[in-house]
């Protein structure tokens, strides 16, 4: 994947289809300690120490629909390419945790992309389940909460072409602002 934030899709993906309830997706950049991070949290059905070893293998995919699952593999070559690492950690019925950690600096990161798409597609593709979305950048930080903007529009869903538009730019304003 050319973007870092297509990987952050596929891996939330995995997480609505882990029956998730709460997906937390974080990123730190820190630019002074030359890390770029992802962390991907869930507390969907998780793995058990099996799969657990099987997920990073491409060859391997829990998927009926087809029979590779490229999506953590690749991330795990991704991070370790650039001189970071790969960690995944589960629990059946608890959930899992996902860390890819890149130096920040290196020529083969691949850019985080547009997150901004990325975080709307994954608050709207499931509107039951909540996700909460924290960047970094040094010392400086946003978030969104989905929880906290369900309870100010009560019977307003997510998926409102107007909730949409005010996510989008929201997210958008947020890092503009820690990206100073």
């Amino acid at each position: 994947m050319k973007e870092l934030s297509m990987h952050i899709l596929d891996i939330a993906q995995n997480s609505v289809h882990a029956d998730s309830k709460l997906v937390e997706i974080e990123i730190c950049e820190n630019i002074e300690k030359n890390i770029f991070e992802i962390r991907i949290k869930d507390d969907g059905k998780g793995m058990d120490e099996e799969t657990l070893k099987k997920v990073t293998d491409p060859f391997y995919t829990s998927r009926t629909t087809r029979k590779v699952g490229l999506g953590i593999p690749m991330l795990k070559s991704a991070a370790e390419n650039c001189d970071g690492y790969f960690s995944m950690k589960s629990e059946v019925g608890k959930g899992t945790e996902l860390t890819a950690t890149f130096r920040y600096d290196h020529i083969d990161r691949a850019p985080l992309g547009n997150i901004v798409d990325t975080v709307v597609t994954v608050v709207i593709s499931d509107i039951n389940i909540d996700f909460i979305y924290r960047h970094n950048v040094d010392d400086r930080c946003f978030e969104l909460d989905t929880r906290e903007i369900k309870e100010v529009l009560g019977d307003v869903p997510l998926n409102n072409i107007d909730v949409i538009c005010w996510i989008k730019d929201h997210v958008k304003e947020g890092l503009e602002k820690i990206k100073q």
